[in-house]
């Protein structure tokens, strides 16, 4: 009876994820699981004032410095991997075995982006063994620029904020069309953890990322980049 169920389930969960991968191809993202997540989380704390907003915009709506600034920050080989990049999950691991206390991630934005849309936050097996899976989904059916797209849609950028367009309205009052590559790269530098660090009271290390972020963008060669790899 419990096996029957179980694979009930999944074949639900299967089909809802499945069709949501063919559906946001085409269609705006409306909202995420992590905002929803943070929604109900804050209604269940008793905090009615929090809203979870997001103003969906195409790439062409998006400033290419913001596009570029998170591939440089989050995931450099982003135009060329399948979803995973193996080397940074070797590293990981090996560092991880190391520092037992201070563990790092591999993820890239694929991953990221399979993560906050459908599934919660955490680190158990069995939500990483879904969002590989749903990796591969997407990574079949939607383009590197389509994967990019909802990534800036739906990335946390601070309390309530989700989307790179609340979040250039909320931080600097201008359209994310109009953010300048050092705006874009502050906006990336949060991204570890939005809600420790501000993009509008950086501290010193959100600086100093920010300025590295500045210079990895030049590395990979500007505009350009985004151009070269039909990501914009």
């Amino acid at each position: 009876m419990f096996k029957r169920w179980l694979l009930r389930i999944v074949l639900v969960l299967a089909v809802f994820w499945g069709g949501g991968i063919a559906l946001f191809n085409i269609l705006p993202v409306p909202f995420s699981a992590v905002m929803v997540e943070r929604q109900l989380s804050a209604w269940f704390a008793g905090n009615f004032s929090y809203v979870a907003h997001s103003d969906w915009v195409s790439m062409d709506e998006i400033s290419p410095w913001m596009g570029l600034a998170v591939i440089a920050a989050e995931d450099q080989k982003f135009p060329e991997h399948w979803g995973f990049d193996m080397g940074a999950i070797e590293k990981a691991l090996a560092h991880n075995e190391r520092n037992e206390n201070r563990i790092r991630g591999a993820s890239t934005l694929s991953q990221q982006t399979a993560k906050n849309l459908f599934l919660w936050d955490g680190r158990s097996w069995v939500r990483k063994g879904l969002e590989a899976g749903l990796t591969l989904g997407m990574e079949t059916v939607w383009s590197k620029k389509r994967i990019l797209t909802v990534y800036l849609n739906i990335a946390e950028f601070g309390e309530g904020v989700f989307g790179v367009e609340a979040a250039s309205q909320h931080y600097f009052h201008k359209p994310a069309s109009k953010l300048s590559p050092a705006e874009a790269a502050l906006l990336a530098a949060v991204l570890p953890n939005p809600i420790r660090f501000k993009a509008s009271a950086p501290t010193g290390y959100v600086r100093s990322r920010q300025a590295w972020i500045l210079r990895q963008m030049r590395q990979l060669g500007g505009e350009g980049f985004m151009q070269a790899h039909k990501l914009y």
